[in-house]
């Protein structure tokens, strides 16, 4: 099945974005290049042995959606959202797409910088790629989000368990067949 903006109640963003082509090391000198911050599981993911980077450039065609979107007024899992976008068609992304949709994405809208965040919370502004997890670890990042603070970008990553439940408003980034 094709995913299609009709089974998706509301408005979603489409964006092409060229992955690939860059080393690990060639990645992280141009995140730094564009003083693009990155937090201590970002940096944990980018040097784990198992986040590689493909050598030919490709293009992925993504769509950013919100939990509410995909059909979760009340919010839902992990589990829940990656199974209901991989019914509409969609895909989750390689974790390599984090850093290349950064770097792409310079115009981002600013987030609530507040201290008002609940814990286990997605932050204001932010946008997470779904993507499969490196490792079952529970203390290991399972994946990327992107985020704008005062004026600053940022790669971050992100730690969640199974039952964290999402707001019908965070949106996730994943990717069309």
């Amino acid at each position: 099945m094709r995913f299609e903006n009709e089974k998706i109640h509301s408005k979603v963003i489409t964006r092409k974005i060229e992955v690939g082509g860059l080393t690990k090391s060639q990645l992280i000198q141009k995140l730094q290049q564009y003083s693009i911050l990155m937090n201590e599981y970002a940096e944990k993911l980018l040097a784990d042995d198992k986040f590689t980077t493909s050598d030919t450039k490709y293009n992925l065609q993504t769509v950013e959606l919100t939990a509410g979107n995909l059909g979760f007024p009340d919010g839902a899992t992990t589990d829940q959202l990656f199974k209901k976008a991989n019914e509409l068609g969609l895909e989750l992304c390689p974790l390599e797409l984090g850093p290349y949709l950064r770097l792409e994405y310079l115009d981002q809208p600013e987030g609530y910088s507040g201290n008002s965040l609940q814990r286990n919370e997605a932050p204001s502004g932010s946008i997470t790629i779904a993507s499969e997890t490196l490792s079952e670890d529970a203390d290991f990042p399972k994946g990327f989000y992107l985020r704008r603070i005062n004026g600053v970008l940022w790669l971050r990553g992100y730690n969640v368990d199974y039952l964290h439940v999402w707001n019908p408003n965070d949106h996730f980034i994943f990717c069309q067949t």
